[in-house]
């Protein structure tokens, strides 16, 4: 028995013991939260014209819980476009004391697949303490996991990010976030973290994933950590390189893998044929904006909120009452703080964080499956959904979908995209299907059994499928098509992921891209 990993498995368990007697209810986390967030950013531009001191003694001196009406009456709901504009682009351009004490070092470029051009999400040193801690967190969290052997805590960590080599804007370094938070991994750390520094700062992603092919059999890996698709690459990759029938037979102690980013079940099926023993999966919710949440326990349906760390969080119901059909932000939404939420009912978030993100539309909208842990499961994107006519398809119901037909009908799709189109006078829905070029499917057989799925999990899709939405077309598509469209838009590899729904101006270059490659469309 590994000694060392003997005594980390151990104090795992009983920090996990301690956390679990200290911790307070999560009202009372955010309450706290907020009072730091603001205290710390009183004296900023921001802060002082939305008088933060008067917001924080509502908190300190009120009565009850009146504070918070008092700081959605005060400060206004922030998209992206409407918080850069107005405040971010200051620190962009050097200012410091914007919105967040100091001067902003670093920006994470966000995947923009939704946008023309990328965004730049500030992120502070105070995030980046905060995101470290809640890995250590996430970490701590295998002593929940009993069959874990006590020296796979001496294995090592494969991080699958983008790279450390981030470009130099002469007032501040920006790149993606996965790049940014190893690039400050802690010293005690590295030892265990692969690939490295020399190969996790190369830009190239290709040349980072050869690079990684050709030093993997070195390696001994105990947990990945990365989105599904690209992990799944590598994987493909080093077997292939090396001949060999799964993973395992490079890495034989490879036990857990971390995801985030994407649902891991339309990659599920594929991911564990490349495996000769089942793996632990912890489930991550790792934005741009900070880490939000993660599955705290093995037995867990949903990721557990992290409320005490940095981020004060607040919900809006994704209706019609509060957003448009194009997803937009209506005026005078309602929103809730988390006790105030209901379970199973779907909200767009809404994040205050110690970056200088404040009343920040993130864009994501999830679910409580669990309002007393603050367990959430992601549903999908405030713009990524379909509603052309009623039939209010959410990205969720689209993975539900796709997993089942793929389980009836024995194939495997990672990759799938969705488009609302005219029809006459009326619509359809474009389906984008990826597979295997190896793979042989009834395509027609494949549309039927997908159409009837999304009515049986959405009711509102069932009845617009015998009223305005007239069609349902499905093109197969190699999965290949997907990952070069990633690769025009340069957004191989890191966090970034394939879009679930296209719309607007997306839907002709995608189209566009097709013809120009030569993929049916």
């Amino acid at each position: 028995m590994a000694l060392v990993g003997s005594l980390l498995k151990k104090g795992i368990r009983f920090g996990n013991l301690v956390a679990n007697r200290k911790k307070k209810s999560i009202a009372l986390q955010q309450k706290k939260t907020l009072a730091k967030l603001l205290a710390r950013a009183r004296y900023t531009e921001f802060g002082e014209y939305y008088n933060f001191d008067d917001i924080l003694s509502k908190i300190i001196f009120g009565k009850d819980d009146t504070y918070y009406e008092h700081y959605k009456a005060t400060v206004p709901i922030f998209d992206y476009n409407k918080i850069y504009n107005e405040w971010w682009k200051k620190s962009v351009e050097g200012q410091k004391d914007i919105c967040w004490p100091g001067h902003i070092k670093y920006y994470a470029l966000s995947s923009g697949t939704s946008e023309a051009a990328s965004k730049y999400i500030p992120v502070t040193k105070a995030m980046s303490k905060a995101i470290q801690r809640t890995s250590i967190r996430q970490i701590l969290s295998l002593g929940h996991y009993k069959d874990l052997p006590d020296d796979l805590y001496e294995k090592g960590f494969l991080m699958l990010g983008g790279s450390t080599n981030l470009n130099n804007q002469d007032k501040h370094f920006e790149g993606d976030l996965s790049g940014i938070t190893a690039k400050q991994i802690p010293y005690w750390f590295r030892p265990y973290y692969k690939p490295g520094q020399k190969i996790a700062a190369e830009k190239d992603w290709g040349l980072k994933l050869e690079e990684i092919t050709l030093q993997a059999h070195e390696w001994d890996i105990g947990f990945i950590v990365g989105v599904p698709a690209w992990i799944q690459l590598l994987m493909e990759k080093i077997i292939a390189h090396y001949q060999v029938d799964t993973i395992h037979d490079i890495w034989p102690n490879l036990r857990v893998f971390a995801h985030g980013g994407v649902s891991f079940e339309p990659y599920r099926k594929g991911f564990e044929k490349l495996l000769a023993r089942p793996l632990s999966y912890i489930n991550t919710y790792l934005a741009s904006e900070g880490f939000i949440a993660y599955q705290a326990r093995p037995e867990a349906t949903g990721m557990e909120l992290v409320c005490d760390n940095g981020i004060f969080f607040e919900f809006i119901p994704f209706n019609e009452q509060n957003f448009d059909s194009e997803g937009s932000l209506k005026a005078n939404p309602q929103t809730f703080k988390i006790d105030e939420v209901e379970e199973h009912v779907e909200y767009a978030l809404l994040m205050s964080t110690c970056s200088g993100a404040w009343r920040y539309l993130i864009g994501d909208t999830v679910k409580f499956n669990d309002k007393s842990r603050g367990e959430i499961n992601i549903t999908g994107r405030t713009k990524h959904y379909l509603s052309l006519c009623g039939e209010h398809l959410s990205v969720d119901n689209m993975n539900k979908a796709i997993d089942l037909v793929s389980d009836e009908m024995g194939i495997t799709v990672k990759e799938f995209t969705v488009c609302g189109v005219k029809h006459d006078n009326l619509f359809a829905h474009h389906w984008y299907i990826g597979i295997e070029e190896n793979e042989q499917i009834d395509t027609a057989a494949l549309r039927s059994k997908l159409d009837a799925k999304l009515a049986e999990l959405n009711d509102d899709y069932a009845v617009e499928r015998k009223h305005a939405l007239k069609d349902v077309i499905v093109t197969i598509l190699p999965n290949r098509a997907f990952y070069g469209w990633m690769e025009s838009k340069g957004k191989m590899g890191g966090q970034n992921k394939f879009p679930r729904v296209f719309k607007n101006f997306l839907i002709d270059d995608w189209v566009d891209y097709l013809s120009k490659n030569n993929f049916a469309s």
